[in-house]
């Protein structure tokens, strides 16, 4: 394991450590995220909704707050349309609870993968019978001008909610497009998920109906508190892979307290089918709650995900067993899929290669995204995996990326291959026929070749990147509760906010024992006069014995094993000490 210490100039770590009466450490993590003033940094650990910017510039956004508004003053029936992934099922979830709050009546869906992705003529169609005069969509609509225009035949306004890269060209038949990548929006931050978007729409809704005086005249209820909302955003955000900066940290940390203090029927019950007794944190989020919410539509209908976000004491226990059901069944597929697309890759020189791009019949297209993934995290390559219908020749893909390649990017240049193309720089969908696969393999390797994937080399054997930056370099006896409870207010993190990674070197190896059949790596480290536990996820194959003495990569963490509570290295990566 090769380490290099992050280079901050310590005085500035110094007085952050001082003014903010921090830990060395945490300052220092502090100062190689740039947070340098101890305001910023104030800022940064306690995050406010009054720090958000203002969306004044978010184009679309006026026009969408002004028709929505009118819609709720004059009892217009509203339909809101979701995509079927997290961030598409809780920005329907999120207006759907908002709009009712309001006293409107809403009529709901989500799409289905069967129907294909996004909003389309027959939900349109859906809901014209429905009697809806106005539709927004979340999670997608950028791309479905044919739906949208069918929506128009049939009278219906649209409002789309999105984040998905917008295509070029002078007009969108929306009413409003609410999007950050438009050309024209001078909104400071791009990277927002739907759901956080759709936060913004309706705490902008709710002030324009405030000052048309609608609640104190017109109102159900009390003013709805948006602040109530913000558990959907949590959950959407951090699902949906989008930086978890600026304005999306603040909105996530805010959404995690808020579940944390008030958990919604639904949620609370798929947290105990899922087995999960503790705080809930991002990593939560990532690896219990989004893979149940996700499972339904990535089999078929999203709908069940859906009604267990919307649902009331009386049914979320049921709910959340037909998400867990399903989430069983996900994971027998997508182990198929995998093990399928890995023989495939068996031929296929990994290393050279700037993509991997396979595809297979029969393959169901909920699962390819999650594959997709997997293979990233293994060749560390963007990977583009296609599911193909075995009667028509259709293939579904799906995409997902590392090292800086901009999908979007990619697919547009191999666009000639493509029947259809969406989504942004990390992840992406395409549809293309079978007999375009191999022309598409090659047009997607050269197109991430030319964005420097191909230069990158891991080292042997590791499926890693051989160098491993460090936030700071501490003793096993600084690693204490505090400190955990220090680092970790520096979440939630994920993208472009990774967790921080200590290095404590030379400790000796007091006791081992390998988990969860042989996969983890249970540890006891001694330093001096001090020991801690240590668990490495993943590491049970590296080579270590009792006795010897390694450097070890980690997050220290607080383990409440048993009800006791412990301060425990989460070890990222571990190495033989050198001298």
């Amino acid at each position: 394991m090769l380490t290099r210490l992050r280079s901050v100039d310590e005085t500035i770590v110094a007085r952050l450590a001082s003014t903010l009466k921090l830990r060395l450490p945490t300052a220092r993590c502090l100062a190689v995220r740039g947070v340098t003033e101890p305001s910023a940094a104030q800022g940064f650990i306690d995050p406010r909704l009054a720090a958000l910017r203002p969306p004044a510039g978010l184009a679309g956004l006026s026009t969408a707050v002004g028709r929505l508004a009118t819609a709720v003053e004059r009892g217009e029936r509203i339909g809101v349309f979701g995509d079927y992934d997290v961030d598409g099922i809780t920005t329907a979830a999120l207006l759907t609870t908002f709009l009712r709050a309001c006293g409107v009546h809403v009529e709901v869906a989500v799409a289905s993968r069967h129907a294909g992705y996004g909003f389309t003529a027959a939900a349109a169609d859906d809901f014209a019978d429905r009697g809806c005069t106005l539709v927004i969509t979340g999670d997608c609509g950028t791309s479905d001008l044919v739906a949208i225009s069918r929506a128009a035949q049939r009278g219906i306004e649209v409002i789309v909610v999105d984040h998905h890269t917008v295509p070029a060209g002078d007009s969108h038949p929306s009413c409003a497009l609410v999007n950050p990548h438009r050309a024209d929006s001078t909104f400071p931050f791009r990277g927002m998920a739907s759901v956080g978007l759709g936060f913004y729409v309706a705490a902008a809704v709710r002030t324009e109906l405030r000052d048309r005086g609608f609640f104190r005249t017109h109102g159900p209820g009390p003013e709805p508190d948006v602040r109530e909302l913000l558990d959907f955003v949590a959950l959407g955000t951090i699902a949906d892979l989008v930086p978890l900066a600026a304005e999306n940290r603040i909105l996530t940390s805010l959404g995690l307290k808020r579940m944390n203090a008030t958990l919604r029927p639904g949620v609370a019950a798929l947290l105990q089918v899922a087995g999960v007794d503790r705080e809930v944190d991002a990593r939560t989020v990532s690896w219990k709650l989004a893979p149940r919410i996700n499972a339904p539509g990535r089999l078929g209908a999203a709908e069940p995900a859906l009604m267990l976000l919307l649902a009331d004491e009386s049914t979320a226990a049921e709910r959340a067993q037909v998400l867990e059901a399903a989430n069983a069944e996900r994971r027998e597929v997508q182990d198929r899929v995998m093990t399928e697309a890995m023989a495939m890759l068996e031929s296929v020189d990994t290393d050279a290669a700037s993509a991997i791009v396979v595809a297979g019949e029969g393959w169901p297209p909920g699962v390819v995204g999650i594959v997709a993934a997997k293979l990233v995290d293994k060749f560390q390559r963007p990977a583009f995996v296609v599911a193909i219908d075995a009667d028509t020749g259709i293939g579904r893909g799906s995409a997902r990326s590392c090292n800086g390649v901009n999908l979007y990017d990619a697919l547009a240049k191999a666009s000639g291959c493509l029947d259809r193309f969406g989504g942004h720089a990390a992840a992406a969908g395409f549809t293309l026929t079978r007999e375009r696969v191999a022309a598409l393999d090659a047009e997607l390797r050269a197109a991430c070749a030319a964005d420097g994937t191909a230069s990158i080399r891991l080292a042997e054997g590791s499926g890693r990147i051989g160098t491993r930056d460090i936030d700071a370099e501490v003793r096993l006896a600084e690693v204490d509760e505090r400190l955990a409870e220090e680092l970790a207010g520096l979440g939630p993190f994920g993208q472009e906010n990774p967790p921080p990674v200590l290095v404590a070197r030379h400790t000796k190896v007091t006791a081992l024992r390998r988990v969860g059949d042989g996969s983890h790596l249970k540890l006891t480290l001694e330093d001096g006069f001090t020991s801690r536990t240590a668990i490495g996820f993943g590491l049970g194959p590296r080579e270590v014995e009792v006795g010897s003495h390694i450097d070890v990569a980690f997050l220290p963490t607080i383990s409440t094993w048993q009800g006791r509570r412990s301060a425990e290295l989460e070890l990222a990566d571990l190495a033989v000490s050198r001298g």
